[in-house]
Order: C-alpha cells, then sequence, then structure tokens
C-alpha cells in the first residue's frame, strides 16, 4: 500500500512539474503570423517562407497569415519605423527604446488581455531575417512541438557590418559543384539564419571543368546573384586580374569577360581582385586596370565596389599603394581586403585612410599549409585526413576570431567546401558579438540543425571532436570515447540519418577512432621489426631484413578497424548522395588527394614502413655484411639514442623538448599527392624550432646531431656553435659538439637563425626535422 501512494505521488509530482515547465512556455504551434505593410512586398514572402517553412521542416505546424482579432497567439513582424501594427493599443516601451543599429531587432513576448503577441521588430528586413533566425535557434522544436520561454524581452545587433563567407562553385571546392540552385539556396538561408549578411562567389568556371556540375556555371552564377536578392543580401565576386597585365591587351581581354558578367547579373555589391595568389602584378599596371574596371562595373551596377588585397606584396609594392592611396584617394575604390600572405593586419589598418573600408579573408576551411593552421596536430592525422576534413574547432576559431578581427570592419572567408560547417557558423555569430559564449552557439547550431532533444549531446559530441585533435594520439584517452558519444546519438536517432552535417560528424568519430587503432597497431609493428633488427648479428642481415619486413606487413591482413573502415566508407558514401562530398579521387572524383579525399588514406602506412622498405633495398647493396649490420642498427635506433641522450622529431605532436610551435601545423612536406616514402620524421619540420633541456651533466661531452635541409644556423644558449659534419641534404646530419662550459647549470636552449632565404619558395628553403642531443 505504502509503495502505491509513493508511487502515485512521483506521477503526481512528474505531471505538476510537466504543467510547470509548460506554464513556463508560449504554445507557438498555431500563431498566426501579421507583417507590417510597409515592409517590402518581396520581403514579405520571403519572410513568411523563411519563417513558415523553416518551423514545418522540424514539427510539421503550418503556419498562416489571417486576422489577428481572433487569434489566441500571434507572431508580429514589423519595422522599426513602423506603427501600423501597433494599431491604437499602447506600443510596448521595449519597442521604442533607442534606435536599433543596422539590422538589429527586437524580440518581445506581450501578455495582452486574451492574447499573447511574439514581437519581432527590425531595423530593417534584414534584422527581421535576423530576428527569425533568433527565434528558430532557441525555441524548442520538435514534431507536434513549437514552443518558446515565455517572456522573451531580447534585442540584438551586430557587431561588424561584413559578416560573410566564400562559396565558390567550381571544381576545387570539394561538394558545392555538385550543389543544385536549391541546395544553394537553403544553404545561404541557413547561413543568414545564423547571421550572415554576404555571400562570394568565383566566376568564369569553364563548363566542363568539374564532372559534378548541375548547372552551367554562368547559370549558376546569375542564380546566386538572385538567391541574395531573394534574400537582401549583399553578393560579391572573387575575381583575379590577368596574370600579366604589362602583355599588349591585357586589360581589355580581361574586361570583355568582366563586362558580360556584370551585364547579366541582377545584383551585385562588390568586386574583389586579389593583388597576389594568384597574380604578380606591380601596382602601377594593377591601380589603372582596377580603376577601368570600376568604370565598367558602375554602367551596370552603380552602388557596386571594388576591393582589392596586396597578398603576396613586398615592401617596394606596398610603399606604392599606400603612397598612390594617401596622394590619390580615390573614389572609385571601396576597400582594402587582408588575405593569406597580406601584410599585416595592423600595418594595413594603420596605413589605410579612414575612407575606406577594411576586410578581412580569413582560411577557415584548411588544417595544414594555411593561415589557421591545427596547432600540435598529430602527423597521423595529416597523413590521413589531410588539409581539408570535416574540421569543427569552435575553441581555436574563436581565439583567431578574437585575436584578428576586431582591427577590421568584418569578414567574408575562405571556404573552399561544407567540411568546416561548424566553423562557418561560429564566425557569423562572433561577427554578430564576439564576446558570444562559444558553447552557446554550438548548441544553438545542434538545436537548429539537429532538434531540442539532441542539442545538448551533440554540442558535447563537437567539442569532443575538436580535442581529439589535441595532442600526440597516442596519449588521448579521449577519441574513443568521443566515438561512443557519436555512437550512441547515432543509435538513438535514425530519423538525422540524412541530415549531412549529422553524417560528416560521425564520420569524423569514427575516422579519428579508425587512426588510432590503425596507429597503436602499426607503431607497434615497427617495434617488433626493431626488435628483429637487434638480432640481426646473430641471424645475420639478410634473414633480420626479412623477417621484419614480414612483420611489417602483415598490417596488410589485420583486422584492426575493419568494422571501424565500413562505417567511414558508408558515410562518404552517404555524404557524396546528401551533399556532393568527394571524399576520394577516384571513387568520387575529387579535384585533388589533398582537397577532402580522406578515403584514399585509409591505408596510408602509419609507420615507418615504406622508407624502411627502401632502406632494407640500400643495405643490400652494402659490400659487406658487417656494413649491413651498423646500417640497421643505425635504423633501428635512429629515435633511440640512449640513456642520457635524447631525440626529438621536430614537429611531432609528441615532442618532448620542443617549446616552439611550427609556422605552418605541423609543417607538414605534402609529397607525391600526400604519399611520400620519406621517414616520417622528415615530412615534419620547422623553419626556426626552439629546444629546450634541463638536468644535463655538465660533465659529460655532448654532440647535437641535425637532420633536415638546407643550412641549420644553430645556436647553443646563444652561442653559434661550429659543425664538424655539415650535409645538407634530407636524411643527411649536421653535427656541433657542445662546449660543457655552455651548460654548467645543466639547462641548455637550442634556437636556429633564419638565413635569408626570402627569394626562395617554402618548399625550397631550410628547415629542421629532427634533434638528438647524444651523450658521447
Amino acid at each position: 500500500m505504502k509503495t502505491r501512494i509513493f508511487f502515485i505521488g512521483i506521477v503526481v509530482l512528474l505531471l505538476g512539474c510537466k504543467s510547470e515547465v509548460e506554464n513556463d512556455h508560449l504554445d507557438l504551434s498555431k500563431a498566426v503570423v501579421i507583417i507590417s505593410s510597409g515592409v517590402d512586398k518581396t520581403m514579405q514572402a520571403t519572410l513568411f517562407a523563411v519563417l513558415t517553412e523553416e518551423i514545418a521542416k522540424r514539427t510539421g505546424f503550418n503556419l498562416h497569415k489571417g486576422d489577428a482579432t481572433d487569434a489566441k497567439t500571434v507572431i508580429k513582424m514589423a519595422l522599426q519605423r513602423e506603427i501600423d501594427l501597433f494599431e491604437s493599443s499602447k506600443v510596448p516601451s521595449f519597442l521604442l527604446e533607442t534606435s536599433l543599429k543596422k539590422e538589429g531587432f527586437r524580440l518581445y513576448h506581450e501578455v495582452l488581455e486574451d492574447q499573447d503577441v511574439l514581437w519581432i521588430v527590425g531595423a530593417d528586413e534584414r534584422g527581421l531575417l535576423y530576428g527569425i533566425g533568433k527565434l528558430l535557434r532557441i525555441a524548442q522544436l520538435s514534431r507536434d512541438k513549437f514552443t518558446l520561454e515565455k517572456g522573451i524581452k531580447l534585442v540584438s545587433e551586430p557587431e561588424y557590418p561584413l559578416r560573410g563567407h566564400q562559396f565558390g562553385y567550381r571544381n576545387t571546392a570539394n561538394s558545392w559543384d555538385a550543389w543544385t540552385v536549391e541546395q544553394f539556396d537553403q544553404h545561404f538561408r541557413e547561413q543568414i539564419l545564423f547571421g550572415a549578411n554576404s555571400f562570394e562567389n568565383i566566376p568564369f568556371q569553364e563548363a566542363g571543368s568539374s564532372p559534378h556540375f548541375k548547372v552551367h556555371p554562368q547559370e549558376m552564377e546569375v542564380a546566386l546573384s538572385e538567391i541574395c536578392q531573394k534574400y537582401g543580401v549583399d553578393y560579391w565576386v572573387w575575381t583575379p586580374a590577368p596574370k600579366d597585365l604589362t602583355e599588349a591587351n591585357a586589360h581589355e581581354e580581361g574586361f570583355i569577360q568582366q563586362e558580360a558578367f556584370y551585364a547579366r547579373t541582377p545584383k551585385l555589391n562588390a568586386v574583389f581582385v586579389p593583388g597576389g595568389d594568384p597574380g604578380e602584378n606591380h601596382p602601377s599596371v594593377l591601380i589603372p586596370y582596377l580603376k577601368d574596371l570600376a568604370t565598367i562595373l558602375h554602367k551596370y551596377h552603380p552602388e557596386a565596389g571594388i576591393w582589392v588585397s596586396l597578398q603576396g606584396f613586398n615592401e617596394e609594392k606596398t610603399s606604392y599603394f599606400f603612397e598612390y592611396l594617401q596622394k590619390e584617394k580615390p573614389d572609385w575604390l571601396a576597400g582594402l581586403v587582408n588575405g593569406p600572405s597580406s601584410p599585416p593586419l595592423d600595418f594595413e589598418r594603420e596605413q589605410l585612410p579612414e575612407k575606406y573600408a577594411y576586410r578581412f579573408y580569413p582560411d577557415i576551411t584548411h588544417t595544414v599549409r594555411c593561415h589557421y593552421p591545427a596547432l600540435r596536430w598529430d602527423q597521423a592525422y595529416a597523413l590521413t585526413l589531410g588539409r581539408e576534413p570535416i574540421s569543427p574547432q569552435p575553441n581555436l576559431y574563436t581565439q583567431y576570431f578574437r585575436r584578428d578581427v576586431s582591427k577590421t570592419d568584418g569578414f567574408i572567408t575562405y571556404s573552399d567546401g561544407s567540411h568546416d560547417d561548424v566553423n562557418k557558423v561560429l564566425w557569423s555569430q562572433l561577427g554578430w558579438n564576439s564576446k558570444v559564449n562559444t558553447e552557446d552557439v554550438v548548441k544553438e547550431y545542434c538545436q537548429f540543425f539537429f532538434g531540442t532533444e539532441v542539442a545538448d549531446k551533440a554540442s558535447e559530441g563537437i567539442f569532443a571532436l575538436e580535442k581529439n585533435w589535441k595532442g600526440p594520439i597516442l596519449e588521448n584517452e579521449g577519441i574513443d570515447s568521443t566515438l561512443e558519444k557519436w555512437k550512441s546519438l547515432e543509435k538513438n536517432h535514425p530519423e538525422l540519418s540524412e541530415n549531412w552535417r549529422w553524417q560528416q560528424l560521425i564520420l569524423r568519430a569514427y575516422y579519428d577512432a579508425y587512426v588510432k587503432a590503425k596507429l597503436v597497431f602499426e607503431s607497434g609493428l615497427e617495434q617488433k621489426s626493431y626488435k628483429v633488427l637487434s638480432e640481426a648479428a646473430e641471424m645475420g642481415a639478410e634473414a633480420a631484413m626479412e623477417k621484419a619486413l614480414i612483420i611489417l606487413k602483415s598490417t596488410d591482413s589485420a583486422q584492426t578497424g575493419r568494422d571501424l573502415r565500413k562505417k567511414i566508407e558508408w558515410y562518404a558514401e552517404e555524404l557524396f548522395q546528401s551533399v556532393g562530398a568527394q571524399t576520394s579521387v577516384e571513387k568520387y572524383q575529387a579535384r585533388g588527394a589533398e582537397r577532402g579525399a580522406i578515403l584514399d588514406f585509409l591505408d596510408i602506412p602509419l609507420n615507418n614502413r615504406w622508407w624502411l622498405e627502401d632502406e632494407f633495398g640500400k643495405v643490400k647493396k652494402l659490400t659487406t655484411e658487417e656494413e649491413k649490420i651498423a646500417r640497421l642498427d643505425f635504423i633501428r635506433t635512429y629515435e633511440s639514442p640512449g640513456e642520457g641522450s635524447f631525440y626529438d622529431n621536430i614537429s611531432s605532436a609528441a615532442a618532448k623538448h620542443v617549446t616552439s610551435e611550427t609556422d605552418d601545423a605541423i609543417d607538414y612536406l605534402w609529397e607525391h599527392d600526400g604519399k611520400s616514402r620519406k621517414r616520417l620524421s622528415t615530412q615534419l619540420f620547422q623553419f626556426s624550432p626552439v629546444l629546450e633541456y634541463e638536468g644535463l651533466n655538465f660533465e659529460t661531452d655532448y654532440l647535437i646531431r641535425v637532420a633536415g635541409y638546407g643550412e641549420a644556423l644553430l645556436r647553443a644558449n646563444g652561442e653559434r656553435l661550429e659543425p664538424t659534419k655539415y650535409e645538407k641534404g634530407f636524411e643527411e646530419f649536421k653535427e656541433f659538439p657542445l662546449p660543457k662550459e655552455l651548460i654548467a647549470d645543466g639547462n641548455l636552449k637550442i634556437t636556429f637563425d633564419k638565413p635569408d632565404e626570402k627569394h626562395l619558395n617554402w618548399r625550397k628553403q631550410s628547415r629542421v626535422t629532427d634533434v638528438w642531443l647524444i651523450k658521447q
């Protein structure tokens, strides 16, 4: 009897809690929508479609316009300057407070006698769109449910006037070239609902340049313009100048193509001409080209602006450009763009006259050899995930944003695919409010795209994916637990299985776990092979190498990660079908191996197998058994110089003595489409690394050995050391005896002076790959 009473009490308590929760929320499932007549008629249709279509997708409810007289719940949209929707009733004071900044909005729940009114008031039509976006991101939306906390009283205004992303419809992108106009329309809408106001295309693509094009690129150029026109946001294009403007008729040939594009484009707000990457033109010829281009542009789009970057400019070119601006102050130029390889942000901001806007062009799409590298990335990820993997990095990109964007008037990011979707949304929201809580942004992302029920756990899963990339894989215990989080989500929410954002996040979780399992197994094989090589003197060099190779090749028949691999391949196919993601060159016709083709690296060795195979071939050609055994002994102890000695793979996430950060992620040298047979450590480098040691024996003789390429101007505790051996090729060595007096306190700091090699491409510049401190 007591048990029954207790059970009934619990039920009553739970029902009471449910009722209390429901009483705290406004039911909008039957709300009537009213849009002020002062809103542009075309935008009225857009606003109504955006609100009702996004609600219908998530809930099944079909809101409609109508007479609010008898409605219990009303959603009213109006511009700040209007009063006709307020009717004769008293206007809520909150809606009449200080004027909103451009694009700002207010959300306000008003309770009348027999009616709930949710106001969305915008400074302009864009403000209304952003108000709808906020509503959709914070409302409780699920099948047969559309509620919002009662009493909402929110005002929000953008911090930066320019917030956008590049969407180049071209083969280089790893998914967009497979999109339809409808997919772009939906995607632009979603980006706008998170605060974006600008989209940049890369026109002038050849019709046959991508096997994935579903729409002729010239048709898509116009369609993207029409989409921006529909939503009332800005349409930009990225159009490099002819490669060499000093050639005869170069100007005119460039203008023919540009003018034809301007003429057929219904909306165009800005034309961005990069000064470099591509392009090597001197500003003395680039400036006249831009001036003439502006004249042609204004024939068709009088309010559009010409923008330029100084990417790749040296000091002389930079000085020439800013001296021109200071002296001439041309009206045809709208602003300056800072992109990768531009002069520093602080410098350009200081030099730029106030009349010009200043746009940031950050790369938020790549992980290596890029503007914003993944920090201390494990080499196994670089070997497999490459340069354009699925890359949610909310914490890292928040740091980058807050460090750099404040020096500008906003941004249009560089992107080359759908893989960085979380990063785009994050930057749009930081552009709206740079102090916004990163966790709140990710939570709203998950709530909007995946639903209220899953939002918290999916948000945790995204941050867990970012942590998967932190530090050495073999020391990261979170990778397996991250997979378990996503496997649980995958199992419990089959209704999201066709959602491409969901698909790519789960794929990343499986891929990371696969890489770890493979790395653990193959690292073990390499150590076993070295154990065999240590017995070469007893069994003979030839026999030892043969046995070691059998061990190394046993990975081919191993079952390690096979189930994970099947999931990876399955999700790759799903992503190709849902969003055109090209995860393989051969299977899905990706533009190149480093363009997100992660399937093509599932079988790449994560140990030194390829290098060892080649080295064994060289050993077999040595004359004597003694030489062979000596070389095998060197190979097996390459990273193990003995007790009291130290070795560091310079850019490895596991390097113990390296205190410097790399210039570019792990500075992974990309060769042979990512399948270099070099020793893994020699594919990692820094140009000027710093290493620090403590507790050295000052009575011991030490030798510093360096591997890399080119020069190595080494200093020990500030003193330049003279080498006794100085080879400059890959897998060759430089050796520097260390004077005892330099480590009298037991501490050592190794640094490298950077040689003057600005005239060389970065791939040709000197670098350091391995450093040993060897006890003699």
